[in-house]
């Protein structure tokens, strides 16, 4: 008895050093960490599914932060670890996927979602819980307070946003290219476009321009004859298209064979090669705005550094999301560092401190009501270059707030 009694005695002990070992998990592994030798951020964004690339480049961007912070020696001496999850670009997995990365992996602060939708389902999780959410994309309105218009204590975002950018665009197409009336073009069927439109018509009424023709179509719509025989009757300086650039070509198809000679400017709904892919030549001239562009010609040093290093290592230059996926993971960096506290009740106070705030994708001031101010924003235009058609920077325009 007293041997079987011995074999149970190491056979338990056996079983609980494996069971500590086990509750240790992998070193390696982030989100096994104590919490305490480290600052967990993280990631909200999809890996797969339709918005996987605004996604993978934001986390792309957040791990080069992660890397430089703590080659520098840290954040009040502990390393940032950036916990990565994937919600497949589902609305419904983006609110679970917030939960388990504040419940389960006890992150102090949330980078994302790159989208407006996403980002809106998130932030109510992440101030009942006290964890503070920066997003590096959305540009929608509701976002940092709710449809009441209470404002959240826990939630910022760091992109350009459309109520800054388009007046700015507008009034460089007043005094630099002297338009005096365009043609506005709003897809009914698209939030983005009809709100973008709204921000237009306010900029275009403050700087002189009229309105001369005001259409409306649909996405998904492929022909736009009526449309554009409507505008061509009114011959106005240029077009301005609010949606997409898969409407967006195709529109300025059917301008040039109309006999038009005027060049359409957008937002970045228009931003991306299906532009060219649906427009062909038709779309060379025309504008998109947009909060960064890897441009080593007119970058200043930091920006500098910040392209080459990327371009070495993934092989591409670095775009929007990358940039600002960087710049999220570094202000809350900062605002830890200026809190002395990594605790996001008391860093979360920081982040309003942000004043002409030097990122890699432009200089960012957080304003008392959690918005950005950012400054510049880069119009972009379609040029033939060495490998056909690409966007060049055509002017980088100074945002000033209201």
């Amino acid at each position: 008895m007293r041997k079987k009694s011995l074999l149970l005695t190491v056979i338990a002990l056996l079983a609980l050093s494996l069971m500590v070992v086990g509750c240790g998990g992998d070193s390696d592994t982030p989100g096994s960490q104590a919490a305490g030798d480290v600052i967990k951020i993280g990631f909200l964004g999809a890996k797969t599914g339709g918005h996987a690339d605004f996604g993978i480049k934001t986390l792309e961007g957040m791990k080069m932060a992660a890397e430089d912070i703590n080659n520098a020696g840290g954040v009040l001496g502990k390393n940032i670890v950036i916990v990565e999850d994937d919600h497949g670009s589902k609305l419904t997995e983006g609110a679970s996927v917030t939960q388990r990365l504040i419940t389960r992996e006890n992150v102090v602060a949330i980078v994302g979602d790159p989208t407006t939708g996403i980002t809106k389902l998130a932030a109510p999780i992440a101030e009942d819980n006290k964890v503070v959410l920066l997003s590096a994309g959305a540009v929608g309105a509701d976002v940092v307070n709710d449809e009441q218009g209470n404002l959240y204590e826990y939630i910022y975002r760091n992109t350009l946003l459309d109520a800054f950018a388009a007046p700015a665009v507008v009034a460089y197409l007043k005094e630099e290219m002297g338009w005096e009336n365009v043609a506005l073009v709003t897809s009914m069927n698209n939030d983005y476009s009809v709100g973008l439109s709204e921000i237009f018509k306010g900029a275009l009424d403050e700087h002189g321009i009229s309105i001369v023709a005001d259409e409306k179509i649909s996405d998904g719509e492929q022909n736009f004859s009526a449309t554009v025989t409507a505008i061509r009757q009114t011959n106005p300086d240029g077009l301005i298209f609010t949606g997409y650039y898969t409407e967006g070509g195709l529109l300025m198809r059917e301008i040039r064979n109309q006999g038009m000679d005027i060049v359409m400017v957008g937002g970045d709904g228009l931003l991306g090669s299906t532009l060219w892919e649906m427009g062909g030549e038709a779309v060379n001239g025309s504008m998109v705005y947009c909060g960064f562009e890897a441009d080593p010609t007119i970058a200043n040093e930091k920006t500098k550094d910040f392209i080459e290093r990327y371009t070495e290592e993934y092989g591409v230059m670095p775009n929007m999301f990358v940039a600002q996926g960087y710049d999220a993971v570094m202000m809350l960096a900062d605002a830890m560092t200026a809190a002395g506290s990594d605790d996001p009740t008391v860093f979360k106070e920081e982040i309003k401190s942000l004043q002409n705030w030097q990122g890699v994708s432009g200089t960012i001031t957080i304003l008392e009501n959690h918005e950005p101010l950012k400054s510049p924003v880069f119009l972009l235009e379609v040029v033939e270059g060495e490998d056909g058609q690409q966007f060049g920077v055509k002017a980088a325009i100074p945002v000033e707030g209201n």
